[in-house]
This record gives structure tokens, C-alpha cells and sequence, in this order.
């Protein structure tokens, strides 16, 4: 037990002013009435603040169910009814040793800590956690989980984890089983399809199999599930998407479709063998729902006009900057789909179509024949284009072949793994690009990077902390509203927005045009520091100051910006 009181517990943690605290030891000593109870009268701090406070007073771990991810093996153990009796929530099992982790509101008592030990056979370890998200769990995990499939599933398979095999057709034994597994699979893309998620990971790990969901870009872990199941599971996946059960030493790939009743979704599969078994990610890719306008996706003002004149011009090469997972693709698709009319030839390569646009060839990339993006621009100029989209410049080759087509009279699409505007012309220099040419070819080159929004429906002002607004004063510079700011917004984190307070989400973007004195800095080739300089000189609005500008306005939060935009 903690020498502090819990009334100190709480000024550290920050949910108590000092000054209250003091009165409240001194209420202590003049009525004898503990200090939970005074707290709690005089309803001083937030239930889940004092739930945290206290386990940290008696040495309790305390557990954030909204992070935790459910075991529908530990729900088999325990009845919804005793659940609901006791205010306890199943964390984890494990089988070997015995012991049952349990997420408790009152994690205290241990009365209902010894009958459940009674009722189950296992030792249990408490652990302290939200009462109000405990009771939200026991309401809403159990009728969804996949503890009874899991249960039956896992009665399929023998001690030695290898799955039961019979010959004799009038038992259901394998039937069963690809049943119960059929309906886990079923029930981990259902999931995914309702949370907005756009990639699914299946994990082998020592002692289960995890499955974590990438949802607004964050990966969030969500269901265990028991490792005896692993194979099983893997080879669900692996028939649905045409791949081959019997190897697993090597990655493969392989897509399918999945259906339910909302909404169609398109799945590229992919396996890779690691220590522990075969890992499967699932990349889901909506078939409805269209692609976004360019001001959906977060332009507007200066780098929308300033995009939109580029994309008008015949000629020219415009590139997208980001890493791996900032929306550059979503971007270039509107670009396209803006520009998409029958007056135009448009040719994509892409590594891989990740949508198919009516009325645009549309190419894949297969090096393994020899169709490179070097070798497929080369083939595209004889096929009278406009309008061209190359996926990635990757080396010497694909750049001098953009320049020429660009110089030739066509418009060129591209992306690259910078991290801001600037630094694309100092990376094309190094790819052996002639800075002559260059300075005549490039149009504009926009960077961007994807962050979460707050859920609307829970949006609340707060005050933030004074240091924050005056960094985001320096940044901003001459774009801070006159007036001043007093408060700044977050999102509540509720069971709908995944316990996160986001919901969906929206880019920052710089766009830089290039100038005629831009052009000079190429030909000099001037470091990207320079040509940064030019550019924000001449009016460019950077991702920072965008993302700044997201946050006055209540789109987003200072802590999605300094996650993705923060040098």
C-alpha cells in the first residue's frame, strides 16, 4: 500500500487542486470519515480518476478496457449473469497456469474475487478499470464476441494442437469446425467493415493469435484468439483468397471479396511466414462510396487554386510527396477523376490499381515479366495519351522518361517518398535529373500527411495550455486570427469512435508552385532549406501551418498535427 494518501494520489495525477486536497485530509480528521467517501460526497474528481487513484493506492494494476483487446476464450469462463452480478469483465486466460485476468469496478472486493474462483477453478488476477466501461463491456462484448465459436472450435482440436481428422462422412466433425472457424473469419471482416478499418492484422504470437485493425491509421488491438486456432484460421483465409494451403515457407498473395449488409468491400491478402506461424494482413478496399472531391480530402484556399491551375495546364509534371500511408494515392485519384472526360486519353501505371476509374486505362505493374514503370511509360507514349499517371519515380530511368513525356507535350502524375515540397526538386537532382530540364518540366509539387478528425457528434472546447498557443502563434505567424485564441477542441472517446475521440479522417497539404524564381534555385541547385524559403516568401501555406489552421478551426487536435506534421 502507498504511504501517499489518496488525496495526494490524485494532485499527482493532476485531476486535484492542492488546496482542495489539504481540506479534505483536514474533513478526514474532523469527522473520521474516510477520504474516498469525502471525495466521492462532494463529487471532487471523475469516477474513472478515482478508480485509477485508488488501484494505484493498494498497488492494483489498472487496466484501460477501452485499449484492451477482448479474449473470447477468458468470456467462455464466465457467465454473463456472474459478470453482470459482480461488475467484472474477462480480460485474459491462461489455460496452463490456471489464472483468469479480470477487469473490475470494485476490484476490492473479495467476495466476488472468491466465488468466481469457486465457480471457475481459476486463481483470478484483479485489475482495476472504468466502471462505466465495465458495465459497457459486459452489455455489449458478450453478445458479439465469438466465445461459443471459439468454445466449439476449440473442442475440434486435440492436446497436441493439431486438428481432429475423420473419414467417416455421417459426422459433422470437420464440418463443424469450418463452420465455427467460417464464422470467426466472418466475424473479424464484419468488425472491420463496421469500424472503418483499412487493413486487418492476423498475428501468431507464442501463446495466441492476436487481431489488431488499422482504424483512422492508428493500429488498435481488438480480439485474442485462442493459438490452437491459428492454422485453421490461416487456411480459411488462404482457400477464400485462392492461395495455396500446403506452403507456407514463402509470402503469398491473393484477393477476395467480402459482402454484408451495409456494404462490398475488396480484400488484398497477403501472408508472410514469421518465428511463430504465418501472419496474414488484409488490406480492405471499398468498392462503393466513389472517390473524394479535392476539397473533401482538406485543400482549400491557396493550395487548392494554386493545384487547380497546375492541373489545368496541357503539359507539365506535377508529383505528390509523403510517406507510405499519407493519401498520396487518394489524392492523385481525384486529380485524375477531376480531369476525367472522354476528350482525354488518361494511362495509369500503378503498383497495385488500388481503384478502378470508368473510362481510364488503367495498368499494373509486373516486373516479374518485365513490365517496369520505366519500361510501361515507354510503351504509353505510343499509345497517344494526354494525360499520364505514373505510380512512384523510383530510379534515373522513370524520372528522365517523365521529363521527356512532360517536355513533349503531356501532362505527368507522379509521387514520391519525400517528406515536404521542397525537398522532391533536390531529389530528382539526385536521380540524375538535368536541372535544366527540370526547371522547365515541374509545375507544382504538393506534400501531405493524414490526420485524425474529431468526432463530431462528442466535439468539446477546452482551454489549452498557454505554451501550446503561443508555439502555434510562431508558427502561424501573419495567418493568426487577430483576435485571438481562447479555446482550442477535442472529441470525447466514446464506444462509437473506437474509444480514440476521432472519427474519419482529413489531410494537410503544402502546395508549392514553381515559380520563375524557383526555377533559378533548380538550375543552381539550391538546397531544399533555399527553395522552402522562396516558396513560403511567395505565399505557400506549409503542412504545419495548415494542420495549425485545422485546429483553430475545430477540424482536428494540436496532438494529431504534432503527430504527423512535427519535424
Amino acid at each position: 500500500m502507498s504511504t501517499a494518501t489518496l488525496a495526494d494520489i490524485l494532485v499527482s495525477q493532476k485531476v486535484l487542486n492542492p488546496s482542495i486536497a489539504e481540506q479534505i485530509k483536514l474533513a478526514e480528521i474532523q469527522t473520521g470519515k474516510p477520504q474516498e467517501d469525502i471525495i466521492k460526497e462532494q463529487n471532487l474528481v471523475k469516477e474513472e480518476d478515482l478508480i485509477k487513484a485508488k488501484a494505484k493506492y493498494y498497488n492494483i494494476p489498472f487496466v484501460d478496457l477501452g485499449a484492451t483487446p477482448v479474449s473470447p476464450a477468458a468470456l467462455s469462463v464466465l457467465s454473463q449473469e456472474i459478470a453482470k452480478k459482480f461488475r467484472v469483465f474477462p480480460i485474459s486466460i491462461d489455460q496452463q497456469n490456471k489464472e483468469l485476468v479480470l477487469a473490475m469496478a470494485e476490484p476490492f472486493d473479495l467476495a466476488a474475487i472468491e466465488f468466481i474462483e469457486q465457480k471457475t477453478d481459476y486463481r483470478v488476477k484483479p485489475q482495476a478499470a472504468s466502471p462505466a466501461l465495465v458495465d459497457e463491456f459486459i452489455a455489449k462484448r458478450y453478445s458479439t464476441t465469438l466465445s461459443q465459436e471459439v468454445t466449439a472450435a476449440l473442442k475440434e482440436v486435440t492436446s497436441e494442437g493439431k486438428i481432429v481428422k475423420t473419414l467417416d462422412a455421417t459426422k459433422q466433425t470437420g464440418i463443424i469446425r469450418q463452420e465455427k472457424i467460417s464464422e470467426i473469419v466472418t466475424h473479424i471482416l464484419d468488425f472491420a467493415v463496421r469500424a472503418r478499418a483499412s487493413d486487418v492484422h492476423v498475428e501468431p504470437m507464442e501463446r495466441q493469435t492476436r487481431v489488431r485493425y488499422r482504424i483512422d491509421g492508428i493500429l488498435q488491438e481488438k480480439l485474442t484468439i485462442p493459438r490452437e486456432l491459428h492454422d485453421a484460421l490461416i487456411s480459411r483465409i488462404k482457400i477464400l483468397s485462392g492461395m495455396k494451403i500446403d506452403e507456407k515457407r514463402i509470402p503469398q498473395d491473393g484477393r477476395f471479396n467480402f459482402k454484408n449488409p451495409e456494404q462490398e468491400v475488396d480484400l488484398r491478402v497477403s501472408t508472410l511466414p514469421t518465428s511463430w506461424g504465418e501472419k496474414v494482413v488484409l488490406r480492405l478496399l471499398k468498392k462503393t462510396g466513389g472517390i473524394p472531391e479535392l476539397p473533401d480530402l482538406g485543400l482549400r484556399g491557396r493550395a487548392l487554386k494554386n493545384l487547380e491551375d497546375a492541373i489545368l495546364r496541357p503539359h507539365g509534371i506535377i508529383t505528390i510527396c509523403g510517406p507510405t500511408g499519407s493519401g498520396k494515392t487518394t489524392t492523385l485519384y481525384s486529380v485524375i477523376q477531376k480531369l476525367n472526360t472522354p476528350k482525354v486519353n488518361i494511362m495509369t501505371l500503378e503498383d497495385p490499381i488500388e481503384y478502378k476509374i470508368h473510362g481510364v486505362n488503367q495498368v499494373q505493374i509486373n516486373p516479374a515479366i518485365g513490365l517496369t514503370f520505366a519500361s510501361g511509360l515507354r510503351s504509353f507514349l505510343r499509345q497517344d495519351p494526354n494525360i499520364i499517371l505514373v505510380g512512384e519515380i523510383r530510379d534515373r530511368e522513370t524520372t528522365d522518361l517523365a521529363i521527356q513525356a512532360s517536355l513533349t507535350g503531356h501532362l505527368v502524375f507522379s509521387t514520391l517518398h519525400t517528406n515536404d515540397a521542397a525537398g522532391a526538386l533536390p531529389r530528382l537532382l539526385d536521380m540524375g535529373a538535368e536541372p535544366f530540364l527540370l526547371a522547365s518540366s515541374m509545375t507544382a509539387i504538393v506534400a501531405q500527411r493524414v490526420l485524425r478528425r474529431i468526432d463530431e457528434s462528442t466535439k468539446e472546447p477546452y482551454e489549452p495550455d498557454p505554451k501550446v498557443l503561443e508555439d502555434m502563434k510562431n508558427v502561424l505567424g501573419p495567418l493568426w486570427p487577430r483576435e485571438g485564441v481562447k479555446v482550442l477542441y477535442r472529441g470525447k472517446p466514446t464506444s462509437d469512435n473506437n474509444n480514440s475521440g476521432y472519427k474519419g479522417r482529413i489531410g494537410v497539404f503544402e502546395v508549392l508552385p514553381v515559380s520563375e524564381k524557383i526555377s533559378h534555385l533548380i538550375l543552381q541547385r539550391a538546397p531544399a532549406s533555399e527553395i522552402e524559403k522562396e516558396a513560403i516568401s511567395e505565399g505557400m501555406i506549409t503542412m504545419k501551418q495548415d494542420g495549425y489552421l485545422k485546429v483553430l478551426e475545430g477540424i482536428t487536435t494540436i496532438e494529431e498535427v504534432l503527430r504527423v506534421a512535427q519535424e
